[in-house]
């Protein structure tokens, strides 16, 4: 038996137990799907009051990757993403989707349809790794936090772009989840590596100089 014991000791010794520590903190964001851009900007108060100052939106736009939401939102819903200056410990996002499944449910009810929800919210969180979703449904690459929560790795982040897993849902693979994504997991490093939100940064001087560059009439927006 002692020999044995001696093995075990040795090991833990100077194979190196790994040390607890709490992980960084993450970025939550949150997509919205609904029938229409003011379905959108009439949830948009009620996210701010909850989780503060927004950071990068992705401005509404048509969502034509399945009809599976034709029932509930309407035959052409619109995607839209906004995320969040304030960092948050992961675990948070077990509260945070409890509590956008009942912000789904008032929508619904207040719309007269307390069975089909017109607004959709999908939040998650990112760290600079990955992003994962929220879901109260599982699956083989799903893990359950509590409380009748799972997280889904959705993206991976390596060699300077997100990546898609096998299952990751189709619009999530799409150009453009994926450069909204960057841009957002640019403006967490900035976070994370200074303390400050990325609007307090500095410009850099080819900033500056595009700022001061004068616009060809192509760059000018004209009324419609």
């Amino acid at each position: 038996m002692q020999p044995r014991f001696l093995a075990l000791h040795t090991f833990t010794k100077f194979g190196g137990m790994g040390e607890i520590r709490t992980p960084a903190k993450v970025k939550i964001i949150v997509g919205i799907l609904a029938k229409d851009t003011k379905s959108v900007e009439s949830v948009r108060g009620v996210l701010k009051s909850r989780f503060g100052e927004e950071d990068l939106n992705l401005e509404p736009f048509p969502f034509t990757f399945t009809n599976y939401y034709k029932e509930e939102i309407g035959e052409a819903p619109v995607r839209a993403f906004f995320s969040y200056e304030n960092l948050v410990d992961r675990e948070t996002i077990v509260d945070i989707k409890l509590w956008t499944n009942d912000i789904e449910l008032e929508i619904a009810k207040e719309n007269g349809t307390p069975g089909l929800r017109p607004v959709n919210l999908d939040p998650g969180y990112m760290t600079l790794g990955q992003f994962f979703l929220a879901t109260t449904k599982d699956q083989r690459q799903r893990v359950y936090m509590q409380r009748g929560i799972f997280v889904e790795p959705t993206l991976y982040f390596q060699d300077g772009h997100f990546h898609a897993f096998d299952w990751t849902y189709r619009d999530y693979q799409s150009e453009n989840y994926i450069k909204y994504l960057e841009e957002v997991r640019k403006r967490l490093a900035y976070q994370m590596t200074t303390g400050k939100p990325y609007r307090l940064r500095r410009e850099t001087k080819d900033e500056r100089r595009e700022k001061s560059s004068p616009k060809s009439d192509a760059d000018i927006p004209t009324k419609k």
